[in-house]
């Protein structure tokens, strides 16, 4: 699985990257991320790619050229890929969404705003989804690309160490136990639900599934 991330700012992804399943996923060689700074597209000799808005505004908007060569690069050949434009206007991302692309598509490019967002013309040249990951605004799209490929790439046989792991693929709690049964702490004391260590798999289950109701309607 390849993601390709059009951002002014690579060095963001580094430490998120870096570390856990998705570097050890880079590492086997199951997943690969490859950066494109619209700066290197820049035909300004400082590299700047923003400018005022028209029509008037606070900040900056980035240029659409700069960022269209930019894709272009990441598209290259490619006859099946998978555009992605991070907007706060954008449609909601889900999980759903994740396993979908997952499952069509092996090359997936993610464009990251700055500033006050991205030439609203790069959507005209090419056919892309505007994505958002929930109904806030964050000062960039790095921060969403990274939650996107993770949520992707794990999708993918191989990338997790045991497929089974994923958890909408298996009835799951949102609430996780673990060894010691009962522990201490300020002269309280905590224990496992005694349910999840009766063996009886179905009762197990259908308390998982309770638990995760009663959890969705508070």
């Amino acid at each position: 699985m390849n993601f390709h991330i059009i951002t002014l700012f690579p060095n963001a992804f580094g430490s998120y990257l870096g570390e856990s399943i998705l570097k050890r996923a880079i590492e086997d060689k199951k997943l690969k991320v490859k950066f494109y700074n619209p700066r290197d597209f820049s035909d300004n000799k400082h590299a700047r790619v923003d400018k005022p808005p028209y029509g008037g505004g606070p900040g900056m908007v980035m240029q659409a050229l700069p960022v269209i060569k930019a894709i272009t690069k990441a598209k290259g050949n490619k006859k099946k890929v998978k555009i992605i434009f991070l907007s706060p206007g954008g449609k909601q991302f889900t999980n759903d969404s994740a396993e979908k692309t997952a499952k069509t598509f092996s090359d997936i490019i993610i464009v990251c705003g700055r500033y006050e967002g991205i030439d609203a013309r790069v959507k005209k040249v090419f056919k892309m989804e505007e994505i958002s990951i929930g109904p806030f605004v964050l000062t960039g799209g790095e921060l969403p690309a990274m939650l996107i490929v993770d949520s992707i790439a794990r999708q993918k046989k191989g990338i997790l160490g045991n497929f089974d792991s994923i958890e909408e693929r298996r009835v799951s709690s949102h609430d996780s136990y673990t060894r010691p049964e009962i522990f201490e702490y300020k002269s309280k004391k905590y224990r496992v639900p005694k349910i999840l260590l009766s063996g009886h798999q179905k009762k197990i289950e259908e308390w998982k599934q309770n638990a995760n109701r009663q959890k969705n309607l508070k």
